[in-house]
């Protein structure tokens, strides 16, 4: 594997191979952080602190566990400290809408709409559970990399992905009587 490969080398001292790894996960990085977060400064500012943490503790990761599970355990560790410094606010960004003919404009506005409700919802779950729904369905860890990047039983993990997606639907729903304002 051509990861191990350059993981390997960048513990031996090879800065090149540390760059190289580095800049291969770097997008991984910072869409945990923003899809936890909610907000691209913070987003910027976790994914750089995580990349700095990475390189300059690339020597204490253990082939035991997965260095994705373990790069997503540092990325999740900052961002739950920045929540615990700050509460977190919710950035409803523009959005631009590229309208391809008529027929899609609808089709394009809804979906629009719907990605803002999807992400609202996931904005009020608790922390344990958004993390969860991150990690799985936006980062598509398996069960058992999310029992290992948050340190969890894996029983946990199933109950708090089946608690989060049941409050998923109680809030989407609500989104469409038009009984949630985000």
């Amino acid at each position: 594997m051509v990861e191990q490969g350059l993981i390997r080398a960048a513990q031996s001292g090879d800065r090149d191979a540390l760059i190289t790894l580095l800049r291969e996960i770097e997008q991984h990085v910072y869409r945990t952080a923003y899809y936890i977060l909610h907000n691209e400064q913070d987003a910027l500012d976790a994914a750089q602190e995580a990349l700095i943490r990475i390189y300059t503790k690339i020597d204490s990761y253990e082939e035991k566990a997965q260095f994705k599970t373990w790069v997503q355990r540092i990325v999740i560790n900052i961002c739950i400290d920045k929540f615990r410094r700050a509460k977190p606010t919710v950035s409803i960004e523009e959005h631009e809408l590229v309208f391809q003919g008529k027929e899609s404009v609808e089709r394009e506005v809804m979906s629009a709409y719907m990605a803002q409700d999807i992400q609202d919802a996931i904005n009020k779950l608790p922390e344990h559970h958004r993390t969860v729904i991150v990690l799985r369905y936006l980062q598509d860890f398996s069960y058992n990399e999310i029992s290992d990047c948050l340190n969890l039983p894996l029983n946990t993990v199933k109950s708090y992905l089946f608690r989060a997606r049941q409050q998923l639907q109680n809030l989407l729903q609500e989104y469409q009587k038009g009984g949630v304002s985000g």
